[in-house]
């Protein structure tokens, strides 16, 4: 018995060896831990159990029968974040490539199936050179598989990809369409095609930095939801995303103790808004003095600066945040905010995670680049997304809401729950030098009676009064009182129920 104890220990220690000791080392080298080493720190201490240790490729093609390590290039199982089932699969880079075969396929595949089950998050960490060139068409589908199954998870468990290498071809749809897609910064690297393709084909000259690095893709392209600096970080940060995020659709939020007072005021905020209104603020110091300890996950930082999305919590529970920012662009509403807002509402509509958005729009932008950019079809995402949601939505107007944006951005009139306005709030079709100069154009040469207009204008519209006369903003609240007023409006709307037309699916305006 003891001689089978130890050849299942010696065996063990073969397959935690992935490709080796000198490529652990030549990974060491780049700045990366190893697949095993990156599960150690995402889970619980002690609480990952591997499934799969022993599987081989079953390759017999250009001499891959004489090359097989246990486990094929990709690390699975389970574990525990801060006490809760969480299930991942690393792509082990050392072990070649971390390339996809059959065999690597129906390992994820499995634990695919296994999170769906178990109605649990699955964490994908992404390190590999695409498909297994020797296996073809086999590899191929076995991405198709892997592909089939991040579709049928959608909205039912959260699905988290994490890029910490190599990310190409085949390999960047599965990403793609799970939830969060999140990077280290200079190690790695998302494209279908790679340089050296895209220099045959365009002539064109790119490092892969450039073509696909979490720089481009952070702030460009909006495929990453966040970039962070090492391999150490970027785990920590996804073992505090998973704390916001629930298990499954259905069972409602996480609730952690809070230490912050649910009735706190911040008489800070009464000054947070300048007297002049062309004036800029920055919108994030709200959202941190709303939340539970001043805590926010913020997503997508750095891509649509004009409005920003995020996770926070109001008396230990999780809500998203949407929020225009009126330091960049005035907080207006271009193509990339939209469709950035689009889809963080949707993933809170698909999870119950209850919607607070503050307010500050001046409008759409202006300007042929956005009209032929699909601002319309792009707007109308936005506006799809907050009609459609069923969760509690609690809106905070801050100051400006002109136009269209003011119906878009979570308004009474496509279904939200709460409409709050602060005294500073302007409520309009426009500002009201442009409406007294549409208005009254014929006065435009007499500057006295434009600004008796202008100041008219001002009186009558640009206040939250007349929007709370109708009964569009059901309370002008004092600023301070912001945080106590959204809880109480949550803790109101907890049991929050809404039927739908039935239907097969709705057609989003992609």
């Amino acid at each position: 018995m003891k001689d089978i104890l130890e050849k299942l220990e010696q065996r063990r220690g073969e397959a935690r060896l992935g490709g080796g000791q000198t490529r652990i080392n030549a990974q060491h080298g780049r700045g990366k831990l190893t697949a095993r080493e990156r599960i150690e720190l995402l889970m619980d201490k002690g609480s990952f159990e591997e499934f799969d240790m022993f599987v081989e490729h079953r390759s017999i093609d250009f001499g891959m029968e004489k090359t097989k390590i246990p486990g094929d290039g990709v690390v699975t199982g389970w574990g525990t974040v801060n006490g809760r089932t969480v299930f991942v699969f690393a792509k082990d880079f050392t072990v070649f490539g971390g390339s996809l075969s059959d065999t690597h396929a129906q390992k994820i595949v499995k634990i695919q199936d296994m999170a769906l089950k178990a109605r649990a998050p699955i964490i994908g960490l992404f390190d590999a050179g695409g498909a297994r060139i020797q296996e073809g068409v086999a590899a191929l589908g076995g991405y198709g598989e892997v592909f089939r199954r991040n579709v049928l998870a959608s909205g039912v468990i959260p699905q988290i990809s994490v890029i910490m290498g190599p990310c190409a071809g085949g390999d960047v749809y599965s990403p793609a369409m799970t939830d969060f897609i999140f990077m280290v910064k200079d190690t790695s690297y998302m494209f279908v095609t790679g340089p050296d393709v895209v220099k045959t084909v365009t002539n064109e000259v790119v490092t892969a930095e450039e073509l696909g690095g979490a720089s481009v893709h952070a702030t460009k392209s909006s495929i990453c939801d966040g970039a962070f600096d090492n391999d150490v970080e970027t785990l920590l940060q996804m073992r505090r995303l998973i704390d916001f995020l629930p298990s499954s659709c259905g069972v409602g939020v996480p609730e952690w103790p809070s230490f912050d007072d649910i009735g706190r005021d911040d008489m800070s905020l009464d000054t947070l808004i300048p007297d002049n209104p062309n004036k800029p603020y920055d919108i994030k110091e709200l959202v941190l003095k709303t939340m539970d300890e001043g805590d926010f996950f913020e997503i997508s930082e750095t891509f649509a600066r004009n409005i920003v999305t995020g996770f926070g919590r109001i008396g230990g529970r999780t809500i998203g945040v949407v929020a225009n920012q009126p330091m960049v662009l005035a907080g207006v509403l271009d193509s990339d905010a939209s469709r950035k807002a689009a889809r963080f509402v949707r993933f809170c509509d698909a999870f119950d995670i209850p919607i607070v958005t503050f307010v500050d729009v001046p409008g759409f932008l202006p300007g042929t680049a956005q009209e032929q950019g699909g601002l319309i079809k792009h707007g109308a995402k936005l506006l799809f997304a907050y009609s459609q949601a069923t969760v509690p939505l609690v809106t905070v107007i801050t100051r400006k809401a002109f136009g269209g944006a003011y119906d878009v951005m979570a308004s009474k009139h496509i279904g939200a729950d709460l409409n709050y306005a602060w005294p500073t709030a302007q409520i309009a079709v426009m500002g009201a030098k442009g409406a007294v100069e549409i208005i009254f154009r014929a006065d435009i040469g007499d500057a006295a009676k434009i600004a008796a207009r202008t100041k008219e204008y001002e009186d009558r519209f640009l206040s939250p009064f007349v929007a709370a006369e109708r009964g569009y903003i059901d309370d002008v609240i004092m600023p301070h009182a912001t945080r106590r007023r959204i809880a109480r409006a949550l803790a109101m709307l907890r049991g929050k129920k809404v039927e739908l037309p039935a239907r097969k699916h709705d057609n989003l305006p992609v």
